[in-house]
Formats: C-alpha cells, sequence, structure tokens
C-alpha cells in the first residue's frame, strides 16, 4: 500500500523525517518495499504539482493480521502516533455535517454483516478540486469526478470502502442477496460477469446493482447527469468476498481490505468523513442514515486477559509493569491491573487482539525485537532413549565399518501378501523380504563398480517387512555371491549388541562419533558424480626390472588428460627374465556428455605414441 508523507504529516505534526521513518515501519511495523521521492515538477504520471511540494511515498507491506486497521493514512497515524508518543490530531471535529432529513429509501442487508446508506440530493458532478486530485495523485490513483473521489478519499484516509450510486438509476428496495445462478452484470469498467450461487450482490427490484464489496455496476454509475445519489457504507462476509473476487480475477483496493476483515464499527466514522467532504463541495441536502447492522456483536465489549509473567516468559525480557503500562496509555487502550495481571477492552479496530500471545507480540513490536536478547533457553533434562532407534544405528554403524554400504530399495513390488489400493500395476503389494531388492541392487551398482574403491560390492538394507500377520524391522546384508537376512533382533543378538560400545553408537554420553575412512571426498564436501557412462581402457607395458613403475605411472597421468576420473591404477604385474609387465586401468568420465570410443582412442593413442619414444620400454 502507498502512503503519502505530507498526508500522514496532517494527523501527526511531529512526525520524523522521512529518512528516519522508514527504520521506524522496519523494525517496529511492516517492510517497508520502496520510497520514491516527490517534486512539484515531477509528479507522477504528469499529474499538476502536489501540494504543499515536495513529497515522499512509501510502499509499505502490510500483513493481513493487521490489515483490517492500518490499509489507511489514519491507521498508519494513530499507530506511528503512539508508537512514537507524539500527539495525533483527530479529524472528528473539523467535519460539520448539516441537519439531516428523513427520508423514503428501504433496503435489506441481510446479506451483509452491517450494511448502511445515505441519500445525498441536489449534487453536481464535476471535476474535483485541486487538492484531492493531488492526494489521489501522490498514491498513484487516477482522478475521475468529484463524487467518485470522494468516497476514495474516504476509503485511502480511513480504511472503510464506500460507494455511491446515481439514486434516479435505482428502482425500489436496495437489497443485499446471494446472486441467482446465471445472473449477469456489467462493471462499471465495462466488463460483462456472469454469477454464481454465493456471490454477494447489491440489487434493486430490476436486478443486479454491485458486488458487495468488490465493484460497481454500469446500471446505477454516476455520471455527469446524475442529481441525486445514494450513499452506501456496507460491512461484507470477509470470505465471501474474497471467494467471488478471486473466481472473477476482480482484485479492487475495497475487495482487499474487506477480505482481510474489517470493524462494521468503521462504517460510522466512514459517513461523516465522507459527509464532511461532500459539505465540502458545497452539498448540504443530506438524507438520514438507514442502518441494518444485522451482526451487531461487534458493539459488545471484548476484553483480554494476560500477565506480566508469561509476556516475559513468551518474549525472553524482564518485562517491568511501568514499561507495560506506559504502552497501554500510549495506545489509549482501557485497562485494569491486578497484581500481575493485566485485563484490557479491546478497541473495536484491532480484531487481531484475541489472545494473551497476541498482546506479546504486540508489547514485543512496540519495544522493538533488538531488546530481545539471543539466549539459548537453559533445558535440562536427559533424552529418553528409544530402544528400537538404537539398534537400528548399532547394527547400521557396525555394517559400515565393516565395509558395507547403506542402500533402500523399494518397498512397493509385484508380488507379496499385503496388497495395496491405487497403485502401479507391477507394484501392487508391499514386500516380504529385504533380499529381492538388495539382489537388484547389486545387480545394478555392480556395474559401476569399476568406479568404487573397493575389489567387491557389499551392500546392507535395514527396512520394515509386510506379512500377512505382522509388520517387521529386519536387516539384509551381502554381496553378489550370498545375502544374509534376519530381524533386527536376531541381528543385534548374533553380534551381541551392547548399546554402550563407543565405536558403534553415535553421541551418546561418553561415546565418540564414528568415523568412516576417508575415500578422498575432497574434506567431506559433497561432489555430484557424471550423469553419463563411462568408458574403461587397460594397458600393460614392459619396463626393464631396474627402472620400476614410476616413470610410466607418470607418464599415464601427464597423458590421461582430463577426462581420466579414476586411475592409473595397477592391477596387474609380473616379472620374466630382466623386465617387468606392469598393466594399468584408467576409467574416462565426462561431465558434459557421453564419450565414444573416437575420443578414448586418440587419448589411448597418444600415450601409446609417448611409450614409445622410450626404447626401453614395450607396449604388450
Amino acid at each position: 500500500m502507498k502512503i503519502s508523507y505530507n498526508w500522514l504529516k496532517s494527523y501527526i505534526p511531529e512526525i520524523p523525517e522521512p529518512e528516519k521513518l522508514w527504520d521506524i515501519f522496519t523494525y517496529h511495523l511492516c517492510e517497508v518495499e520502496s520510497v520514491e521521492k516527490l517534486s512539484p515538477t515531477t509528479p507522477p504520471g504528469g499529474t499538476p504539482p502536489q501540494a504543499g511540494g515536495e513529497d515522499t511515498i512509501f510502499d509499505i507491506n502490510i500483513l493481513p493480521n493487521r490489515a483490517h486497521d492500518l490499509l489507511s493514512h489514519q491507521g498508519i497515524a494513530r499507530e506511528l502516533a503512539s508508537l512514537l508518543n507524539i500527539p495525533y490530531i483527530d479529524p472528528t471535529s473539523k467535519y460539520k455535517i448539516p441537519e439531516s432529513k428523513p427520508t423514503n429509501i428501504k433496503i435489506d442487508g441481510s446479506g451483509a454483516r452491517r450494511y448502511t446508506v445515505r441519500v445525498v440530493r441536489n449534487v453536481t458532478v464535476e471535476p474535483s478540486p485541486e487538492w484531492v486530485v493531488n492526494h489521489l495523485a501522490s498514491i498513484g490513483q487516477r482522478s475521475i469526478n468529484n463524487i467518485v473521489d470522494a468516497t476514495n478519499i474516504t476509503m485511502f484516509d480511513c480504511g472503510q470502502p464506500t460507494h455511491a450510486f446515481d439514486l434516479d438509476k435505482i428502482k425500489g428496495k436496495v437489497v443485499v442477496r446471494e446472486a441467482k445462478k446465471g445472473e449477469k452484470m456489467t462493471t462499471l469498467d465495462n466488463r460483462e460477469v456472469i454469477l454464481e450461487e454465493k456471490d454477494m450482490v447489491i440489487t434493486d427490484d430490476e436486478g443486479v446493482l454491485a458486488l458487495a464489496g468488490i465493484k460497481g455496476g454500469k446500471r446505477a454509475e454516476v455520471d455527469a447527469n446524475t442529481k441525486n445519489i445514494l450513499i452506501e457504507v456496507g460491512n461484507f462476509f470477509p470470505v465471501l468476498v474474497r471467494k467471488t473476487a478471486r473466481r472473477l480475477g476482480i482484485f479492487t483496493d475495497a475487495a482487499k481490505r474487506f477480505e482481510n476483515d474489517l470493524s462494521p464499527e468503521l462504517c460510522d466514522f466512514a459517513h461523516m468523513e465522507l459527509a464532511g467532504l461532500l459539505v465540502e463541495y458545497g452539498f448540504s441536502d443530506f438524507e438520514d442514515i438507514v442502518d441494518d447492522y444485522q451482526f451487531d456483536n461487534f458493539k459488545n465489549k471484548q476484553t483480554l486477559n494476560f500477565s506480566l509473567n508469561k509476556i516475559s516468559k513468551i518474549l525472553g525480557l524482564e518485562l517491568k509493569g511501568e514499561q507495560v503500562m506506559d504502552i497501554l496509555n500510549r495506545y489509549n487502550f482501557i485497562y485494569r491491573q491486578e497484581g500481575d495481571v493485566f485485563e484490557i477492552d479491546v478497541p473495536p479496530m484491532r480484531l487481531d487482539l484475541q489472545i494473551e500471545e497476541d498482546m506479546a507480540e504486540e508489547i514485543g513490536r512496540i519495544m522493538g525485537y533488538d531488546k530481545v536478547l539471543p539466549k539459548i533457553p537453559k533445558i535440562d533434562f536427559k533424552p529418553k532413549v528409544n530402544e528400537t532407534y538404537n539398534k537400528i544405528l548399532w547394527a547400521r554403524n557396525k555394517l559400515l565399518a565393516e565395509g558395507y554400504s547403506e542402500v533402500m530399495t523399494y518397498t512397493f513390488c509385484n508380488k507379496g501378501e499385503v496388497q495395496v489400493l491405487e497403485s502401479a500395476s507391477d507394484k501392487k503389494f508391499l514386500r516380504t523380504n529385504l533380499k529381492d531388492g538388495l539382489q537388484e541392487s547389486i545387480k545394478l551398482n555392480q556395474v559401476n563398480l569399476p568406479l568404487l574403491d573397493a575389489q567387491e560390492l557389499k551392500v546392507f538394507e535395514i527396512g520394515t517387512v509386510f506379512l500377512k500377520e505382522k509388520e517387521e524391522l529386519q536387516v539384509a546384508y551381502g554381496n553378489k555371491k550370498e545375502i544374509k537376512e534376519m530381524s533386527l533382533e536376531e541381528f543385534c543378538e548374533e553380534n551381541k549388541y551392547n548399546p554402550s560400545q563407543p565405536s558403534l553408537v553415535r553421541g551418546g554420553e561418553n561415546t565418540e562419533h564414528l568415523i568412516l575412512p576417508d575415500k578422498g571426498d575432497k574434506g567431506g564436501l559433497f561432489s555430484m558424480w557424471s550423469l553419463f557412462p563411462f568408458i574403461v581402457r587397460d594397458i600393460a607395458v614392459w619396463v626393464p626390472e631396474s627402472e620400476g613403475k614410476e616413470n610410466l605411472e607418470k607418464l599415464l597421468k601427464e597423458n590421461m588428460t582430463e577426462l581420466c576420473v579414476k586411475g592409473p591404477d595397477i592391477f596387474d604385474s609380473f616379472t620374466k627374465d630382466d623386465k617387468t609387465s606392469y598393466g594399468f586401468r584408467m576409467i574416462f568420465q565426462s561431465y558434459d556428455k557421453t564419450l565414444t570410443d573416437v575420443e578414448i582412442h586418440e587419448i589411448m593413442t597418444k600415450i601409446t605414441n609417448k611409450i614409445k619414444e622410450n626404447s626401453n620400454w614395450q607396449v604388450r
């Protein structure tokens, strides 16, 4: 929402400079998304200069929990005045409303929480005064005419949306009701919408006049010929407004305020402010307000109790009664205190204050969260050991220490004792053993064995199997030749489970963490593996026994290029006469593409030619 600094200053003359105000917003109220400086010569959209010279426009992000009272200039001004303990100028006394006359207008507001209307006769629709145009332009709003602009000024000033109908275009009784399925309406921007049940509408005897709380209709639009107007100030159900606005894709400033909830008590002030603006235009023929207040429980006084001790614990601050009383006085709360407990009368506009934690948030926000020290709470308790988890951890660490790698296989399979609903055609059952999945895992991983730092693939899994009569945790481990599977309990018993064994249990009191062998993982940081296949190449070379393999290994490293991801590793050697044959294996792989035989052949040819340059070496 855009907020004008000059507009705020008309309510709080002692407001801090804009640069300081930014920090106050940020640390105590809301996020500031942007700040724009306006000058008399460079206003937004080429509109006339802002009245009063330069201005600063804050675009602030009011969260939903405060949208009911802060989506307005008056709401922000009252908040800042209380927060900074500076005077707030209440505009109520400035509005001089002439005595109104009896009215014949009939309404039925049963579809709203509160619905009020007022007839104003003998008006003239014309361009707005310059100060109205400039006020709207400063927050990015376009002037339409003096009547519509007055309703918009009221909404942006006090937060209550209002609407003006051409009274002479209304036929009969004004009713707030649910739409009938298929009813149609043309909005003020000439868009035809088709309505559904549960859409709340304003109607007369001939049909739909407006979408309640969202947008007016074309049929009763105020235009240059309008002489009499019907002022509408209502309070509509937030959920219904939101659903209709989202379904139709009509997002208006009025809908934004209603969907976040407003107090029906705000209607009275909005009527007074709007009437005051019309009087300033020179209009004075007012009729009585007709008020249908269906949900008048908002009139009932709401109270909220909170204790100083509880608030202090929530915030992590040692609060004193004087600090809390100062805040309550600055915010004009009516309160009572009895010992450590405060009871406040919740103001009608503060719909967010409902439970004790709300007051903790309120007090913390006002004091400043920078006052809350980052202190870790002291927790004095010993955790309860989960015996099953401890055994799983013990079994896992034992198998890891013995050189096994952990795998996780599918719980769903194509045969079993327990069937599941709505599953893939080949995965309709829950597994009855871990062995089948482990065998498949070994088969798949055997392909990548050359990349692993192991001569043999050893894997294990700890998981649940599902039998017809029970579920059971089991352990399966083994290699290509043999896989053993047993229950977790049997594994622990067979391997003499000892929960206090320091080398196998992590993190317990007086125990050590299991440290696995370093496998060249660059200091423990994760490195992504290649998604492309690898190519293995072997080369065997006769070398004079007196020379050894070091020079040959060095030559290979210098010429195998960066595509060699593993090696050269010696896999074979034997001596005959005065020469030794060394067999080296190299694994090539790219992170960018699938390598071809042609590319690897070029590398191997280069290596072979380099070897041939040494007359004492011979490629086998």
